[in-house]
């Protein structure tokens, strides 16, 4: 046990300090550059860092087994024990059970320290965006700075503040979109003490949709179009000055939530799914000329006689009324279909959403097994390969690892937009698991060493030769 924790510690120590640095870079654009002190930083990623122990802490579990039992069994410590009596089960019964405990313990960190943790981490990133608004701007998006909602399609060069190709919706007092200005390039100039940022544009145009006073002149809508050389625009960010970090807007995130949380949110988003699906096929239904053309073949065929008004059209002899019937069908039957494509990426969204709250809560309770389950698979390992120390035994606990991490990811994208169900999505990486821990340590407690392809193979071979001698008997 003392060796084991002492690895145990050791690795998720150095692992954690890998993860987190790697996720300071991974965020440094949203960090850098706007006068953020140490503490604002470090509580970033505290917040940020609960989220990554799921992922952490079962490959230190797989890495310090490895190594700890791959030791013993290279210094011959395990003959040691079994010439005493002590098997291997007997020899993992302690640390099982402290894995077992690990497990639960795992399982109350995700329940209750995660979601706290997504909490803040989230909020506090959507503040720090507001804190310097030219670094918010990101390319091939709409971003909403001040009164402005601008896209680009490039930044380019010192501190990106250059521009290219500039689409901006500029909004008035009443909230509405009347300005839009389109540029081939800009260039963003602020001073640390000034509270507007500049924004020159070069080469573009200004659209407005002018609003009269009198009902009737709307009715033209008079609009007015100015071509520019060079615009220069004032974006007042008084308000980004003076940013609350700790305000949270955003509290209901699915990933934010614990058990209970989910459970009723799953709950609540089935039923009104399932209310949204039967009022719109009623709808569908009655108003469609799909649902219309289906109740009337109903009949049809109920009736076994050619309703009326299809009679009247197939002897109908005016060719263009029969003409002008088909366009009214087609044009109905067009609008039912972009009805249909629009609904059903509605409904895809919202299948995409229960399906990401379910994966989330199963999640959960997978954590109350991956650490036994990896442990019992390192040990296991380092016995039969008696290997200690940082080189087979890294490469190995890596492999496995990743195998497990990518078939999980792998299973819960598909899981997402319903192609498997997501509790087997969540579930198939473990189930995996549980078999291979079993055959390793069976294998390595009976001293039958790595396993080859004989092995596996052998009793296959025995089976169809067997098969094969009854079918000829």
């Amino acid at each position: 046990m003392k060796s084991y924790l002492t690895r145990l510690i050791s690795v998720f120590t150095i692992c954690i300090f890998i993860f987190v640095i790697q996720t300071f870079w991974l965020f440094i654009d949203e960090l850098a550059g706007k006068g953020l002190d140490i503490l604002i930083i470090g509580k970033f990623l505290i917040y940020y860092t609960p989220k990554l122990i799921p992922l952490v802490l079962p490959l230190s579990v797989l890495l310090a087994s490895l190594m700890t039992f791959g030791s013993l069994s290279e210094n011959y410590e395990f003959a040691a024990m079994k010439s005493t009596g002590i098997s291997l089960q007997r020899a993992l019964l302690g640390l099982s059970i402290f894995h077992l405990a690990l497990g639960i313990g795992l399982f109350y960190f995700s329940n209750h320290i995660i979601p706290y943790g997504e909490l803040k981490s989230y909020n506090l990133r959507r503040n720090l965006a507001k804190l310097e608004p030219t670094l918010a701007i990101r390319e091939g998006i709409f971003n909403e700075i001040g009164q402005i909602n601008i896209k680009v399609k490039r930044k380019y060069g010192d501190n990106q503040r250059f521009l290219e190709d500039v689409i901006i919706h500029e909004y008035s007092q009443n909230k509405e979109n009347n300005v839009v200005i389109k540029a081939e390039r800009g260039e963003m100039k602020n001073e640390p003490t000034d509270p507007n940022l500049k924004l020159i544009l070069y080469n573009g145009n200004r659209y407005e949709e002018v609003v009269p006073k009198k009902m009737k002149a709307r009715l033209r809508v008079p609009h007015a179009k100015v071509a520019f050389e060079e615009y220069e625009m004032n974006i007042d960010l008084s308000q980004f000055n003076n940013v609350n970090l700790e305000e949270e807007n955003i509290t209901s995130s699915f990933r934010m939530q614990k058990i209970d949380q989910l459970y009723n949110s799953i709950d609540t988003l089935e039923i009104n799914f399932k209310e949204e699906q039967t009022v719109f096929s009623k709808n569908f239904s009655k108003q469609s000329a799909v649902g219309i053309t289906a109740s009337k073949n109903k009949k049809l065929l109920q009736n076994d006689s050619i309703p009326k008004d299809i009679l009247d059209f197939v002897l109908m002899d005016e060719d263009w009324k029969k003409a002008r019937l088909f366009d009214e069908s087609i044009s109905k039957i067009n609008n039912s279909i972009r009805d249909l494509k629009a609904k059903s990426t509605q409904f895809f969204a919202f299948q995409k959403l229960i399906n990401l709250h379910k994966i989330t809560l199963h999640e959960k309770y997978t954590l109350l097994f991956v650490c036994l389950l990896l442990f019992l698979i390192g040990s296991s390992l380092g016995a039969i390969i008696k290997k200690g120390g940082l080189g087979l035994p890294l490469v190995l606990s890596i492999t496995i690892f990743l195998t497990y991490h990518y078939i999980g990811l792998f299973s819960k994208n598909a899981a997402e937009d319903n192609s498997i169900p997501p509790y087997i999505a969540t579930w198939i990486a473990t189930l995996i698991l549980a078999p291979f821990s079993y055959i390793l340590t069976k294998r390595a407690s009976a001293d039958k060493g790595s396993i080859n392809l004989y092995d596996i193979f052998y009793p296959i071979f025995k089976l169809i030769k067997k098969v094969t001698f009854l079918k000829k008997s």
